[in-house]
């Protein structure tokens, strides 16, 4: 396990003829949507190679969890940048958040529904008068898009689907609470595989499959942010040495997922989990030089207004994202 050092400390602790250069470099907090995991290997790949040392960055990486709220932490002045899923962003930004997009290095969404067979759901249709695990904390909102988009009230009414407040976790579907609950390709399917459950006995919707995948973990900044030239200059710095460790992540996986569990301070997670992880996420990140893609904006946005009578949010966001920084970032 490593203590999580900036790189500018890292520098300054071997000695104070580094100290000066160190403490010149530009600090970047950036908060993290969830726990220290592969889910973030390109950030903490960045730190522990050096990139932003390069950059002339001193970033300090804020583990997430249960009891984090990423936009609470940005609104709060407690970071500078924010992991977010762009669902719960644009709804946010809606309820006056102003969080803007600044870069996407998930180019594909994890996100699925994992049901029991024996529940005799055979399609999307058949969620119908089931229960389904979801999770909140903004996380539900493409779950609730989904739902409006096959016509299936969230309620229990006859007809509709029964939600069960998920935690992060499994048991919901091993206890058989529930027909179907969320899980990541990367993470929590594997945990039910990892149980016991055969992989015969499951059935698996996509949300990428499915039409309906919203654009996840995307890094954003408060408006102001991008009204200070010198802070536009750090975040593009930043973006760019991030992006150099996600590619270094992508061709390196189980290098990746070993750095990931040095800055573990939980001591939580395994290596064969992490490097399991490291191997699916690098299926999300592949393909995407850290610039929004404007055509997955607007189908995550079109998914998100199409909720019928509740929609996650109500109008076409204005300002919700820039292509400022990763333009310099290229540069």
């Amino acid at each position: 396990m490593k203590k999580l050092l900036t790189s500018a400390a890292a520098l300054a602790a071997m000695g104070s003829g580094f100290a000066t250069g160190a403490f010149a470099a530009d600090e970047v907090t950036l908060q993290l949507k969830w726990v220290t995991q592969a889910q973030f290997a390109g950030y903490y790949v960045a730190l522990e190679k050096g990139f932003y040392e390069a950059a002339d960055l001193d970033v300090t990486i804020k583990p997430g969890g249960p009891d984090v709220a990423p936009v609470q932490v940005l609104l709060g002045g407690g970071a500078d940048v924010m992991v977010d899923w762009m669902p719960s962003a644009l709804a946010a930004r809606e309820n006056g958040a102003p969080v803007v997009n600044i870069a996407q290095p998930f180019k594909g969404s994890g996100m699925m529904l994992t049901c029991l067979k024996e529940s005799g759901i055979t399609g999307p249709e058949d969620f119908a008068d089931k229960t389904l695990g979801v999770w909140f904390y903004g996380n539900e909102y493409p779950f609730l898009s989904w739902m409006g988009k096959l016509g299936m009230a969230t309620d229990g009414s006859e007809g509709g689907v029964t939600v069960l407040k998920q935690g992060f976790n499994v048991d919901p579907l091993l206890q058989k609470q529930a027909a179907c609950i969320s899980t990541m390709t990367y993470n929590e399917y594997w945990q039910v595989i990892d149980a016991g459950i055969s992989a015969d006995d499951l059935i698996t919707f996509k949300y990428e499959d499915q039409g309906v995948a919203t654009l996840e973990d995307g890094l954003y900044v408060l408006e102001s942010s991008l009204d200070d030239e010198a802070m536009v200059d750090k975040l593009a710095r930043f973006v760019s040495a991030s992006m150099e460790g996600w590619k270094w992540a992508e061709e390196n996986p189980e290098d990746a997922a070993m750095i990931v569990l040095e800055y573990d301070e939980t001591g939580a997670q395994t290596e064969s989990h992490q490097i399991r992880m490291m191997g699916e996420v690098a299926k999300l990140t592949a393909g995407s030089d850290g610039a929004l893609d404007v055509a997955d904006y607007e189908r995550t946005v079109e998914s998100l207004l199409s909720g019928g009578s509740d929609p996650v949010i109500t109008k076409e966001p204005e300002g919700a994202y820039t292509t400022l920084i990763t333009d310099a970032a290229m540069k």
